[in-house]
């Protein structure tokens, strides 16, 4: 079965930094897309980071560039966010999700579409 396991979620004032990780099993690793969507309370679903196993490439939306880097370790089959200068509209419920079989799809487009597997939430709070 495919789990991804989220985890790094918390409370930190506006400023501050928090890492989250997303462990990954049941699909191959070195050939995926893994990253992060968010929602936030009264907001529709948004797509923050993403990473390619396979070369690295990564996606950001606009939202993140600059203050969350995105990175992978396939060895360990896990993924982290480094999310530095947190800020209250940050606040949202962030899920780990990945597309298997990725290719040389490029990333951009890639993220368009619906993940094929998805882990439960981990609650990020940034207070002002």
């Amino acid at each position: 079965d495919v789990q991804l396991q989220a985890s790094g979620g918390g409370s930190v004032p506006a400023g501050g930094s928090l890492r989250l990780s997303c462990a990954a099993s049941g699909f191959t690793f070195d050939d995926c897309a893994i990253g992060w969507f968010r929602r936030a309370p009264g907001k529709d679903r948004e797509r923050v980071a993403y990473i390619s196993s396979l070369n690295g490439l990564t996606y950001y939306a606009d939202s993140a560039k600059g203050r969350f880097t995105i990175s992978s370790d396939n060895a360990k089959r896990t993924m982290y966010l480094q999310m530095n200068n947190l800020k209250p509209e940050d606040t949202a419920i962030y899920y780990c999700a990945a597309y298997g079989l990725v290719g040389a799809t490029p990333l951009p487009s890639l993220v368009s579409g619906e993940p094929d597997w998805w882990g439960q939430g981990t609650q990020v709070t940034v207070s002002s």
